[in-house]
């Protein structure tokens, strides 16, 4: 799955939201939801000793959310008929199961169906063609269970056959098996019917063991009219013509799978298709209307399936691959084997398509291809473990789009990834990565920021550490041990050790065979030094900070938990930091020399020897480390003086990082914010767009920041700072398309806050642009990198905010409806902004999975926050019936209005 954030270029996060410093300090300390608490609406916290009792009165014969181990599904044979016109489906299946233990229940999954009649056949049964038994049916909604009590005994390693009918209405939301509608150009309304099951949906569409160990083959079966399609995991083998006009698609049988990763799709969608290397057929479907924004997907999906298929030196197991772009969409794509589902603005490429629309979609279809591998064809054996699914898929995002796509340059973007989940993990509510997680909302929360984001960041620390070649061997061995079935933690650093067989506690990191020595350690040991050093980041929350004092050539070293919001004054932040120790694969170059030293700190302090004098020390070259440095003494004096002299020689990815760790350690009272902002004074002759871009980023949160609060003299300082020190870089950009991706990010982030910032000539500009465009009826081609920007002028009028939304009523185009969104939020009338919620909320002219997004712009709106706060807890328990709690959409609904809070007041509310 990938996430997905309007406000974020470039994941969904999983969510590139970025709260302020001030806010953060402000707020570590409690957790804004805790208004929202889930435990008076989840159903599964029972006592777990107690014994369930069923809808009809009778006892439950089973208590656990987990499903009992005694019957194994291998093979479900599945027959789906929806009906696009009443909006229901009906359904049989029939489940082969292998028994281990004598039972006399076989307990499932199902979520909100229908089952009708179920029947129970031996072996026995099968080869003489009897009728089987039926079974009684008990059911426990609260555990989303079914059970099939049976009259005799299941016989331990015998085979029996489950026959079920059920039917439902097609869900209303995001998940299962539910219905979606676009319209046409003429303005009619199309619905499709659609299926999104990870993580525990799947028994909302069928009953099934729904649960990523219990994996089996599938033989689909789908009823539809002559003007549809339908589409499932494997390709069509045949169709047979039913009555009354239907058609009954037979699919191929899957490969072992687990359950959520079942797919199948009704539609009258059109597809272009192409073939690998290797003979695999890729095609991408979209709406009809839509089709013609297909063309960049297949390109890039082609590129990179065979990337892969070289890299894990692994072919793809399955004859094809199907992406397909779905009007309604929680997440940002959907990772399903063989047919791979996106949100429209995850896939379709046009030509409002910015520089940063570009990464985005090329990264998200990197992210889900790689899940073919990691994810699919090995799993994690339980949610709590979902970041090897995640993590994986995210860092194969940086391997695979920089190979495939080298003019993104997206290894200058990685840095933000790990920086976006820095500020989460730097609070005291962050969570481990490896995280116990059992009722469906626990294991929905386990989707975040920590899965994505901080999974990616500690695999690409251990690839620096190992180096590429080693790790890389150990992931394919990985994937080859445990294909078609499911890994765990474990399992992964066993792979990697057996690929790496160098001394872990020295400064010979495991860089090639030949420099293996004597007292190189054995396998076992080895993987034990793996293990130690990766639990220490998996298994405890947090990032740590890393203290450098530096008397001559001598370092100490001193490593401490990260705190955002809690200074070493308060009372608590001795009791926060106990029993919290890394194991850190530290790097560092210095003044004298380009070389990059190495050092593993394993202790709580420690000391190094510089070799040679020296001017300064840089700690955690390129940011490839999970860990934020504080220089205490001169250090930070130093490095600002070699900034200011010749800041070329400190490698661009360092100056990002410097950029960063400056800010966040004035979040947690480490740093003084006039010595951060001494840090940005070199940008004006700063070269490297992602350091100028990183600093420019962190005065307009200041700038920002200050104009919500009213502190109107820091304000129009800050305005007028920032307009005359960055004004040759403004007055440096053309309002084009023109340059490297890095060009057309830096157009598009420095105009849109020049504008913001009422700097004359953008507006003008931006003005003269609109206009023309609104006279030309909006077929005038403005270019797609200024395309934000021109729209958020044009709609602070009235007439041109009234135009926008009848654009945005028209559009065909994804990449187009966003920027609109984002420019009709901008506007000063709260009457504006309250009908932009009114339309979310209606879902015809705004549908309702923009909702989130909406009113995460809204907020951004000094003059919206208030109201999209205000919205947020009037409808809260109306909020509730149209989202689940643990969507992608519902937490971005909370993080909108309450991620701009920076005063206690609005903590306490």
């Amino acid at each position: 799955v990938h996430s997905s954030a309007m406000a974020n270029p470039c994941r969904k996060l999983i969510f590139n939201i970025y709260m302020g410093f001030y806010c953060s300090a402000i707020m570590a300390k409690i957790c804004i939801c805790s208004q929202f608490s889930t435990s008076s609406i989840d159903p599964f916290n029972k006592d777990p000793g107690a014994f369930p009792v069923a809808t009809n009165g009778e006892p439950f014969p089973w208590n656990k959310l987990r499903l009992p181990r005694v019957v194994i599904p291998l093979h479900y044979d599945l027959l789906v008929h929806p009906n696009l016109t009443s909006l229901d489906f009906v359904g049989s299946e029939k489940i082969e199961v292998s028994v281990r233990d004598a039972t006399q229940f076989i307990i499932l999954h199902s979520k909100d169906l229908e089952i009708m009649n179920v029947i129970l056949q031996s072996e026995e049964d099968l080869r003489y063609r009897k009728p089987g038994k039926r079974l009684n049916v008990l059911s426990y909604p609260a555990h989303q269970q079914i059970a099939l009590l049976v009259p005799e005994a299941l016989m331990t390693d015998l085979r029996y056959s489950v026959a079920i009918d059920f039917q439902a209405n097609l869900a209303n939301g995001f998940q299962g098996f539910y219905k979606s509608t676009y319209r046409t150009h003429g303005g009619k309304t199309r619905i499709i019917a659609v299926t999104d099951f990870e993580p525990t949906e799947a028994r909302m569409a069928f009953p099934c063991f729904d649960e990523p160990s219990f994996k089996a083959n599938f033989s689909i079966k789908i009823r539809r009219e002559s003007g549809h399609v339908a589409l499932s995991n494997m390709p069509k083998v045949k169709t047979i013509e039913l009555e009354e006009g239907l058609l009954e698609d037979h699919f191929e049988t899957t490969v072992k799978m687990s359950t959520y990763l079942v797919a199948y799709i009704v539609c009258d969608f059109n597809s272009v298709s192409g073939t690998t290397s290797s003979g695999v057929k890729v095609s991408v479907y979209a709406s009809p209307e839509k089709w013609s924004q297909t063309h960049y997907a297949l390109e890039a999906s082609l590129k990179l399936l065979d990337f892969y298929e070289n890299y894990f030196d692994i072919n793809f197991p399955l004859p094809k691959l199907d992406l397909i772009a779905i009007p309604d969409f929680d997440s940002g794509a959907m990772e399903n084997w063989g047919l791979v589902t996106y949100k429209e603005t995850s896939l379709l490429f046009d030509t409002s398509t910015s520089a940063s629309d570009q990464l985005w979609v090329t990264k998200v279809i990197a992210h889900e291809l790689a899940h073919q591998w990691f994810g699919n064809l090995v799993t994690m054996e339980w949610w709590n473990d979902i970041w090897l699914n995640e993590g994986f898929a995210t860092y194969m995002e940086l391997v695979s789009v920089n190979a495939t796509y080298p003019e993104l340059q997206y290894d200058d973007v990685f840095s933000d990834v790990c920086f976006t989940v820095i500020k989460k993990d730097s609070l005291n509510s962050s969570r481990p990565i490896s995280n116990q997680a059992e009722t469906p909302m626990q294991i929905a929360e386990m989707f975040d920021s920590v899965s994505y984001n901080k999974g990616a960041c500690i695999l690409n620390m251990l690839k620096d550490f190992l180096n590429e070649e080693k790790f890389r061997k150990g992931i394919i061995h990985y994937l080859k041990t445990f294909s078609y079935g499911n890994a765990k933690n474990d399992d992964l650093w066993n792979s990697l050790s057996n690929n790496c067989l160098g001394d872990f506690t020295s400064g010979e990191f495991c860089y090639s065979d030949s420099k293996t020595t004597s007292n190189t350690l054995a396998f076992r040991e080895e993987s034990a030094e793996l293990k130690e050093m990766m639990a220490t980041w998996t298994l405890q929350k947090g990032i740590p900070l890393v203290v450098i004092t530096r008397k001559g050539r001598s370092l100490r070293l001193q490593q401490e938990r990260f705190l955002s919001g809690v200074s070493r004054e308060d009372p608590e932040w001795r009791a926060l930091q106990e029993r919290y120790l890394w194991h850190i694969p530290l790097t560092y170059t210095t003044s004298s020399s380009n070389v990059i030293h190495r050092h593993v700190l394993k202790s709580r302090t420690d000391t190094l020897e510089l070799s040679e004098k020296t001017s300064w020390v840089k700690f955690n070259v390129d940011s490839n480390g999970y860990y934020i440095v504080h220089y205490e003494g001169h250090g930070w004096d130093q490095l600002i003086t070699q900034l200011n002299q010749n800041h070329t020689l400190l490698r661009p990815k360092d100056r990002v990082g410097l950029i960063h760790d400056a800010f966040q350690l004035v979040s947690a009272g480490r740093l003084t914010l006039d010595k951060a902002l001494d840090l940005t004074r070199y940008l004006q002759h700063e070269a490297s767009i992602p350091a100028l871009l990183k600093g420019l980023e962190y005065l307009e949160l200041f700038y920002r920041m200050m104009e919500r609060r009213n502190v109107s003299d820091v304000t129009e300082n800050l305005k007028h700072y920032i307009l005359q020190y960055f004004k040759p870089v403004i007055d440096r950009q053309s309002w084009s398309d023109k340059g490297s991706v890095w060009d057309r990010m830096l157009r598009s982030t420095i105009l849109k806050l020049a504008c913001y910032l009422n700097h004359a000539p953008c507006i003008q500009k931006a003005t003269e642009l609109f206009s023309q465009w609104m006279e030309s009826s909006g077929k005038l081609n403005i270019p797609s990198d200024v395309l934000e920007v021109v729209y958020s002028v044009g709609a602070h009028t009235t007439i041109g905010w009234n135009y926008l939304l009848e654009q945005y009523g028209l559009s065909m185009s994804g990449a187009e409806k966003k920027k609109i969104l984002y420019a009709l939020s901008t506007s000063q009338h709260q009457e504006k902004l309250k009908k932009l919620i009114e339309l979310g909320m209606e879902g015809e002219v705004i549908k309702t999975q923009e909702l989130s997004t909406l009113l995460y712009v809204i907020a951004r709106n000094p003059k919206g926050q208030q109201l999209a706060w205000s919205f947020l807890r009037e409808n809260w328990t109306h909020l509730l019936k149209k989202f689940d709690l643990g969507s992608f959409a519902m937490r971005m609904i909370i993080i909108g209005p309450t991620s701009h809070f920076s005063s206690k007041e609005e903590l306490q509310e």
